[in-house]
């Protein structure tokens, strides 16, 4: 009763829970002697039934837990283990790529076996494809009217020696009808002069259509075959200073011509004009002197039609060999005698063959050579500037990194290999199909 009227008594006070009132019982209740479970959170009791839901829902949540776990690990794993597949696969191909390089060869003695490579399709084609519609610009029109002055206005005559090897005597030849052209100038058919490595006797009509050459630039430069008949002393063309320009410096403009060549040719009407290597220019001349260079270098100066007909035998049989229409290459190694020694380069060699070359430069070029202790620091530099004739071995190299493959067809139109066999083993090694004009032409031929 004291418990019921002490609930009564607090009439303004909040009324407890439903569920609070089921559990505050009488103390007559006989359920009050009874034990009770007590829960963690306020001794309250809670039923076997919904104990079990608890610990029930409790397990399947730790499940969900522990499988939203596993999700995010399991993609971060599959994430890992994509990257180190793409990093291995790119590993790999690297390696096959770096091991399949034309440059990697392994070297047995002097041979080298390099591995294959496939060719490039567009290897052979041409890179600036605009270029296929270009057209001369330099081939004198038809109907043109000649500029050129009456036989006895000429200023007179020049005489040169076109040195070197057949490029450098074409460049000669060219430069000289230029000059001839500014000066208002008579050429005298220029002497291929007898170079101290080939010491080849070639004339100018051995080689050249003269008549041809004289015809086409006709409305252009007054050419004559020999030295006027009434100059008498011919061999003072050839040996006395007096008759002789010796102070032309090399890329000379027009205009040193002008003020300084034309005036003695005026005085002497003869002159000879030596050394005549790289004399002219190229920027510091008129326009109309390059277009006029170019028509004597492809329009004027016309092989025999014997040398023609042996180009064209070459050509057949190097088709003939590939089996196809595919086509060759042809390669001037410029890496004889006297372009080794010319360079003053250092190359791979023994000391006996070393010991040779400076010999041979000391005979050649003794102002140069002096004694050749300052040789060596100026062949490391020029190596190393890219400035020395690459050896036949760096030549195939070269090539296969380019892309061409060992079946290659290659024609060396170069002389005389300095080093023989020897020097030639690697490049015939990586490319095999390897010939010379001693393969294709007879000993007559």
């Amino acid at each position: 009763m004291a418990e019921l009227r002490h609930n009564s008594s607090i009439g303004a006070r909040a009324t407890p829970s439903p569920r609070k009132r089921d559990d505050v019982t009488s103390p007559l209740s006989s359920d009050n002697n009874l034990p009770r479970d007590v829960d963690d959170d306020g001794g309250r009791d809670r039923h076997p039934r919904d104990r079990f839901r608890s610990l029930f829902s409790n397990h399947f949540q730790l499940l969900d837990d522990s499988a939203r776990v596993y999700s995010q690990n399991f993609k971060i794993l599959l994430f890992i283990v994509t990257v180190v597949a793409f990093a291995g696969l790119f590993t790999i191909y690297s390696v096959i790529t770096h091991l399949n390089a034309p440059y990697l060869c392994t070297k047995d003695g002097i041979t080298l076996h390099c591995p294959r490579v496939k060719e490039p399709p567009s290897l052979w084609e041409n890179p600036l494809s605009a270029a296929t519609s270009w057209k001369p610009c330099a081939e004198r029109r038809s109907g043109s009217i000649s500029d050129l002055p009456e036989a006895n206005e000429t200023n007179g005559y020049i005489f040169i020696h076109a040195e070197g090897g057949l490029n450098q005597q074409r460049i000669a030849i060219c430069n000289a009808v230029a000059v001839a052209k500014i000066m208002n100038a008579t050429l005298i058919l220029p002497v291929l002069k007898q170079d101290q490595i080939w010491k080849d006797q070639t004339k100018f009509e051995d080689i050249f259509d003269v008549d041809h050459f004289i015809d086409y630039l006709k409305d252009d430069v007054r050419i004559v075959r020999d030295i006027p008949s009434w100059f008498t002393d011919k061999s003072e063309l050839f040996t006395s200073i007096r008759r002789t320009v010796k102070n032309i410096p090399k890329y000379a403009p027009a205009q040193f011509y002008i003020n300084n060549v034309l005036p003695r040719i005026k005085e002497k009407r003869i002159m000879a004009l030596k050394p005549f290597v790289d004399r002219l220019g190229y920027d510091n001349v008129p326009q109309e002197i390059n277009r006029l260079r170019c028509r004597v270098n492809y329009h004027a100066l016309k092989f025999l039609p014997e040398i023609d007909e042996m180009a064209d035998q070459l050509v057949a049989r190097m088709r003939n060999r590939t089996g196809s229409p595919n086509p060759f290459m042809a390669l001037h190694l410029r890496f004889e005698k006297g372009m080794v020694g010319l360079s003053f380069c250092d190359f791979v060699g023994t000391r006996a063959e070393k010991a040779l070359m400076g010999l041979y430069r000391l005979k050649e070029w003794p102002r140069r050579f002096k004694d050749g202790s300052h040789l060596w620091p100026l062949a490391l530099q020029k190596r190393k500037e890219g400035r020395c004739p690459l050896e036949p071995g760096e030549v195939a190299v070269m090539l296969r990194a380019m892309g061409y493959p060992k079946e290659t067809q290659i024609y060396v139109a170069s002389g005389q290999v300095y080093g023989g066999q020897n020097r030639m083993a690697p490049l015939r090694n990586m490319f095999p199909n390897l010939v010379s004009g001693n393969n294709l032409l007879s000993i007559l031929q």
